[in-house]
Formats: C-alpha cells, sequence, structure tokens
C-alpha cells in the first residue's frame, strides 16, 4: 500500500490517496514494531522487553556515550553553503531497527536484479543503445541528459562493469509493501555510518546484539576489497593496487573517505598524489611512482580530469580518461553513472529490468508522474499540495517540495519552477513511511524510517550486505531522513525469523 498523509498526533492515522493513476485504499501507517492492537511483531518480541526493563534514563545516557564515542571517531560531517554550523554529528538512536530474515531475503533478491539491470542499461546506452532504438526509453531523456556522458559513448570499461557500489534507497509501506525510492550509483555514501554503527551498539548494548545473533556488517570493507581486486585491468597479473580518491578534507563526506581507506588498507590519495604516463596512472610515494590500477573515486565527473572536463578543475588527475579509455585503470564507479541516479530514468527501471533480463521487477517503484508528460504534468500543477516534487538530478533532500508540509509561499514557487522547466522535475504521493520506536527528548516516540542498502559488483559476483543504513526523521510528523536536513540514523539488525516463536512465548507469559 503507497498511502498519501500526514500523522494524527493521537491515532497516527494516514489518509488514502488516489493518485490519478491507481487508487489506493485509507490505512493507518505502518509501524514496524507494533501491531494496530497493541501487540509486538515478531521481530520485535526481544526489543520491547529489553525497553521495558530499561529507564529512559539510562537509555539516554546511552545516547550520550554514543556521541561521546562518535566524537572521539571523528565521525562528522559538514552541510555546504552552511559555514557557520561547521563540523557536525549525525544524531545516532540507540534503539535498532529490526528486519527478519525471510523478508531481507526478498529484499535481497530484488536489489541484486535491479544493480544487475542498471549495469546492463548502462553499457547499453553507451554503446549499442538497443533499449533506445527499441524505444522503450525516450531517447532524448538519455542523451540530452545532463549527466549523460558523450565522452564514454562506444568507450567499453574493464568487464563491463559500471556500478561496483551502488547504495538503493527502500522505504516500508506495509506488512510485506517495500519501494524503490531512489537509486545511489554515482558515489553513495553512508556506509561508513553503518559500519560505525553497528560499533557503537556492539560496545554499549553487547548482550542483547548476542542474543539476536544478527547477521554481521562488519565484514563489508573485506566485500569492498574482493570487489575492486576482481574489477581490476585483465593484464594485470599481480596483485592490483587500489587507491581511494577524494576531493580533500573540505569535503562533506572526507572523514568516510579517510575511514573507508584506513579499512580498506588502502592509500588515501588527492588528484595532486597521481600521474598519468603512457595512459597509465601512478601514484606518488617516498620511494618513487607506484602503479595504480584501481581508483574507488569519491569526486564527481566533472572534476576527473581537467583535460576531458572541467578545465578549471584542481581536484582531479589529468590524463585520467586517457588511462581509462586505454583499459588501464578501472574507475569505481565507472564514468557516466550519473545518467542511472537520475529520477526520470528512475521511473523506468521496470521497462529495465524487463527489457535486459526478461523479468519482471522484484522490489517496486514508487509511482511517479513524469511532469515532461502534458497529463502528467497538469494533474501535478493541480495537487501541488499533496504531492512531493523532486528535480530528478536532485539529492541530499534538497530541491524538492513536499506539499502537505509546504508553505503556500513554497507551493507557488514550484508551480513557478514546473511551468518554466517541467523535464526537470518529478512528483510522487506523499508516501506513508513506516515508523520505528526512537528515542528522542521525550522519551520513545514513533519517527518515520528509510533504509539503504549497500551492493557490490565485481567480476566475483553481485553481493549486498545484511543490512544497510536505516536513517530516521527524528523531528516529529517528518518525512525527511537526510542528515543535512536533520535526520539522524540507527543500526539496521537482519534476525532469523525463529524470534517470532520467542517473542509470541513472551508475549504469553506477559
Amino acid at each position: 500500500m503507497i498511502a498519501r498523509g500526514t500523522f494524527r498526533s493521537a491515532e497516527r492515522r494516514c489518509r488514502g490517496c488516489n493518485g490519478g493513476r491507481s487508487r489506493v485504499p485509507e490505512g493507518s501507517c505502518f509501524d514496524e514494531m507494533t501491531l494496530p492492537d497493541g501487540a509486538i511483531r515478531p521481530a520485535y518480541g526481544r526489543i520491547a522487553r529489553w525497553l521495558a526493563s530499561t529507564p529512559v534514563d539510562v537509555l539516554g545516557s546511552r545516547c550520550v556515550q554514543a556521541e561521546l564515542m562518535f566524537r572521539r571517531m571523528g565521525i562528522t560531517f559538514a552541510v555546504y553553503g552552511d559555514k557557520e554550523a561547521g563540523e557536525r554529528l549525525i544524531p545516532f538512536d540507540i534503539i535498532p531497527r529490526m528486519v527478519l530474515r525471510s523478508e531481507w531475503m526478498r529484499l535481497e533478491a530484488g536489489l541484486v536484479q535491479r544493480v544487475k539491470a542498471l549495469n546492463l542499461f548502462l553499457a547499453d546506452v553507451y554503446g549499442d543503445r538497443e533499449i533506445l532504438k527499441a524505444g522503450r526509453i525516450p531517447a532524448d531523456l538519455v542523451l540530452h541528459n545532463p549527466q549523460y556522458r558523450p565522452e564514454m559513448a562506444g568507450q567499453r570499461v574493464p568487464h563491463d562493469i559500471y556500478v561496483h557500489i551502488a547504495g538503493i534507497d527502500l522505504v516500508r509501506t506495509g506488512e510485506d509493501d517495500f519501494y524503490v525510492l531512489e537509486d545511489n550509483v554515482r558515489t553513495p555514501s553512508g556506509v561508513s555510518y553503518m559500519l560505525q554503527n553497528r560499533e557503537v551498539m556492539m560496545r554499549l548494548v553487547p548482550d542483547l546484539v548476542a542474543e539476536h545473533r544478527v547477521a554481521p556488517v562488519e565484514n563489508y570493507p573485506d566485500a569492498l576489497l574482493a570487489s575492486l581486486r576482481s574489477a581490476a585491468p585483465v593484464p594485470v597479473g599481480q596483485e592490483p593496487t587500489i587507491v581511494l580518491l577524494t576531493p580533500g578534507r573540505y569535503n562533506s563526506a572526507y572523514y568516510e573517505h579517510s575511514f573507508l581507506a584506513d579499512k580498506l588498507g588502502v592509500e588515501l590519495v588527492e588528484g595532486r598524489d597521481l600521474l598519468v604516463e603512457d595512459d597509465r596512472v601512478y601514484m606518488r610515494t617516498t620511494e618513487g611512482k607506484k602503479r595504480v590500477d584501481v581508483v574507488y573515486r569519491r569526486i564527481d565527473d566533472d572534476f576527473l580530469d581537467p583535460e576531458t572536463f572541467r578545465p578549471d578543475s584542481i581536484l582531479g588527475v589529468p590524463g585520467l580518461m586517457r588511462a581509462y579509455h586505454a583499459g588501464n585503470v578501472t574507475l569505481a564507479n565507472a564514468v557516466g553513472t550519473g545518467i542511472a541516479d537520475d529520477k526520470a530514468i528512475y521511473t523506468y527501471m521496470p521497462e529495465i529490468v524487463d527489457f535486459y533480463l526478461g523479468e519482471r521487477a522484484i522490489l517496486s517503484n514508487v509511482p511517479t508522474w513524469r511532469c515532461r508528460e502534458p497529463e502528467a504534468l497538469s494533474y501535478v500543477q493541480s495537487h501541488l499540495g499533496e504531492l512531493v516534487v523532486k528535480e530528478v538530478n536532485g539529492s541530499g533532500g534538497y530541491g524538492m517540495l513536499v506539499g502537505p508540509h509546504a508553505s503556500r509561499a513554497e507551493i507557488d514557487l514550484f508551480a513557478e519552477k514546473l511551468r518554466a522547466n517541467p523535464e526537470n522535475f518529478i512528483a510522487q504521493p506523499t508516501l506513508a513511511l513506516s515508523t520505528t520506536p526512537t528515542f528522542v527528548s521525550a522519551g520513545i516516540a514513533p519517527r518515520h524510517v528509510d533504509l539503504r542498502p549497500f551492493v557490490l559488483t565485481g567480476t566475483n559476483g553481485i553481493r549486498v550486505v545484511p543490512g544497510g543504513l536505516t536513517r530516521v526523521a527524528l523531528k516529529e510528523n517528518s518525512l525527511v531522513v537526510n542528515s543535512s536536513q536533520g535526520g539522524g540514523t540507527k543500526d539496521t539488525w537482519i534476525v532469523e525469523d525463529r524470534i517470532f516463536e520467542e517473542s509470541v512465548a513472551f508475549q504469553g507469559q506477559s
């Protein structure tokens, strides 16, 4: 079920949505812990017992301890354009989010299918363009897209892998209803918080973690390293040299860059640390030049190589694209993957999965209006106060309108933007995102969440880390989970279904 609505504080009820294409029946917002009759859902049986036996002030002190740990670890991020804010901590919630193994297995299958299709799509649109010739996607939507890189047309990438690391954002709206909110395949971030959240939980509540036998996430760096090694150019005969390329310490995600380089055991480099000679990439070291085979880059396409893209960039490596086109280095993720991040392309994912795999998409998209289409634009303009409107290339919660929570002035501003440039926007119903118990200043309260699992692709296969980063909207009634907009994070626990029987037994005794 997908519903449009806001919370009523007492009943947390959501209004139904008639999006013009399909009618979604009215119903309650889905709470992942509590059933409508007040009973506890299977995965949360032991969590409910833990919360019932732990005083609120103890939970508060654990949250303070977690914040101190994060400060000592240096886990911060910066918000561009907010010089006064400086470095921030992402708020952390001590109450984990629970997902049953049976639920996770379906999600995992859908994520593998989706990333496989995305890789085939990218190889095609930069190759033979069969999907465009077949008319399954409008050619202008791809070829005139600002994220399409004509420099990559006709160019093969090592092993035909474009998306080595993907972060696919999921939302839950019902017992069995999960939807893909968006695909992040350029330079997806957040995995460091997933890893550190687990480490903090194991320090603060080790018995609770052990009691649930939570699926591990700490082997993610090993899995990532194995994927990157497998994706090295074919001619490499020895252990490939891998580096992580960062824009530098002033980047908002620099903490994650340094954290991952350390966990992977690879060098953290900036553009000035690399050079290209004879179409090969080298790293400057105290012992001389060292050949580089794989660059895990956290720099956007525009800044990668001043010879090919922006000539004023001092962040990239002159000649890097020459080495890339020569097949002498792997860039992860590949140049040009931004086209698959585009929210208009996202709306065609069911067609993309069907075209390349001959399968029906396991994970559904959120119903979406493409404002470039006159009929859809007319509907969106008439219902701005009910919809979420997003820029097709927007990210981080910026450039969007949440109609039910917007002021009249904000709605009027977006109406003007739509009239001026409709092809730059899509619209979706305001989802009734699921809620999980969250510790806030007033105690424990339901807050909306999403989930970003991380998917790794190499010649050694596609692997999904069991869990991912749960982001939580800490403000009451808010649907915006992005850290830059005040959201927080919590640990995600994949647990065996056997907890069902145990939780039922617990409820029977209480």
